[in-house]
């Protein structure tokens, strides 16, 4: 017998973002294009590093503005260590909408993978200019 399928719902929560944030951050770890970046450059410890993502997206989100760190300038730092390119950005990106699809549907869930494409994209502009 096949077991009933839950069907999906939209992102209203930050157990659901925190949901979410630990299922990409699983799959991004352990990619092999960009698994560096979070392992060996940043040598991000996940169970530090999720809350301050978690805030981020919630403030995408719901503008809640719990999130004060300068993500471009992040990303920049991070750049200069290893140069970012176009397929590292394409992959984190792939990767951070096929979780979402995944888990989530509805506006908030179509609203996250938007800023997520707009938010790689001025990063990936900046650091190359």
């Amino acid at each position: 017998m096949k077991e009933e399928e839950v069907p999906l719902r939209d992102i209203s929560t930050r157990k659901d973002i925190e949901s979410l944030m630990k299922q990409f951050y699983s799959k991004a770890l352990k990619n092999p294009l960009i698994g560096v970046f979070f392992t060996e450059i940043a040598k991000i410890n996940l169970e530090d590093h999720l809350p301050h993502i978690i805030d981020f997206w919630e403030q995408q989100l719901s503008y809640s503005g719990n999130y004060k760190k300068n993500v471009l300038e992040i990303h920049q730092n991070l750049h200069l260590k290893k140069a970012m390119q176009k397929i590292h950005f394409n992959t984190w990106l792939s990767l951070f909408n096929e979780t979402v699809d995944n888990n989530f549907v509805g506006k908030k869930a179509d609203f996250i993978k938007t800023r997520a494409l707009s938010i790689a994209t001025v990063i990936e502009l900046k650091i190359n200019l």
